[in-house]
């Protein structure tokens, strides 16, 4: 199936050894795209829920890379390795893990909360323009200063020593291996990574989402629409106005636009972002109200005819 001019969101259930770009390569061969991002890296190892923006809604994954995100996860204690996950070079290791399942529960629930917590060495965070894994790689590991992230709850699902399963709902930029090494670390036995899947990535969830088999036979069926997710439809946190003729103009090309030019009783005296939608209810731009201006500044627009 050929969309090239078709724009909006489809939510790919990742398999494992893939990584995200691979990932967004293959979609995009599927889709004939001429365009395909994502909102949010999963390392090669895990699977889930990775945010595919397909053409002109590339755009949109700015608002999707800051929302929550939740994992499950299995973390192995008694060892450690160097990526702070299985992929890893073992680096220490414990023959016996001598703990209480009420000492390991208690211990997890610690993290509840916000903590500091230092990116790995190997990461696709960067330094002067060059990813982490890179400098690591080279044996010249950089430690970055810790970063404020937020464990909203951790859900225990199991505990088979030396294997904690686990469910986790985080902010954005939580690294999970991060928190399996530093919850070994609290235990004074040391811990991994061992197997990751995400959930939920801000709105989308794995109900939503597509292996890569389902999306080639959807492209074969040419029903790819059918799961797409329209840019209008993918941001339902942004209130949307339907512009009359002359904003619909003002917009398309670029003037400048002003409270006034609303049709009466459209627009609330709210703060923040606004959506801007066609008659068709398409996704024309995304514009910034500030209360104590009557100008709307541009944050993106689409020249595109469908959602």
């Amino acid at each position: 199936m050929d969309v090239s001019g078709t724009s909006g969101i489809l939510v790919l259930d990742k398999r494992a050894d893939m990584s995200s770009a691979k990932a967004v390569a293959t979609v995009k061969r599927i889709l004939k795209a001429r365009k395909v991002g994502h909102a949010g890296t999963l390392d090669p190892f895990a699977t889930g829920v990775l945010v595919c923006c397909i053409n002109q809604a590339t755009r949109l994954a700015q608002f999707f890379l800051h929302g929550r995100k939740k994992y499950r996860a299995v973390m192995h204690l008694g060892v450690e390795t160097d990526t702070q996950d299985v992929t890893g070079r073992v680096i220490s290791s414990t023959e016996t893990v001598a703990l209480s399942a009420d000492c390991v529960s208690a211990t997890v629930r610690q993290f509840e909360g916000f903590y500091w917590q230092h990116p790995p060495a190997y990461s696709a965070l960067k330094l002067r323009g060059v990813p982490l894994y890179r400098y690591a790689r080279q044996g010249r590991p950089v430690q970055k200063p810790p970063r404020r992230v937020e464990i909203e709850t951790i859900r225990l699902l199991g505990i088979e020593l030396p294997f904690v399963r686990f469910e986790v709902t985080c902010s954005a930029g939580t690294y999970i291996r991060t928190l399996c090494s530093d919850i070994g670390s609290r235990l004074g036995c040391g811990g991994h990574l061992k197997e990751l899947r995400r959930v939920e990535s801000g709105r989308f969830a794995l109900a939503d989402a597509l292996t890569l088999t389902d999306l080639e036979s959807l492209a074969r069926e040419n029903r790819i629409s059918t799961r797409m997710v329209s840019m209008a439809d993918a941001l339902p946190d942004i209130p949307g106005i339907v512009a009359n003729k002359s904003l619909t103009h003002y917009v398309k090309h670029g003037r400048v636009v002003q409270k006034n030019d609303f049709d009466e009783g459209s627009f609330k005296e709210a703060q923040g972002l606004v959506k801007i939608l066609d008659s068709h209810r398409n996704l024309l731009a995304i514009l910034r109200y500030q209360g104590d201006s009557e100008r709307l500044s541009y944050v993106c627009v689409f020249n595109q005819a469908v959602g």
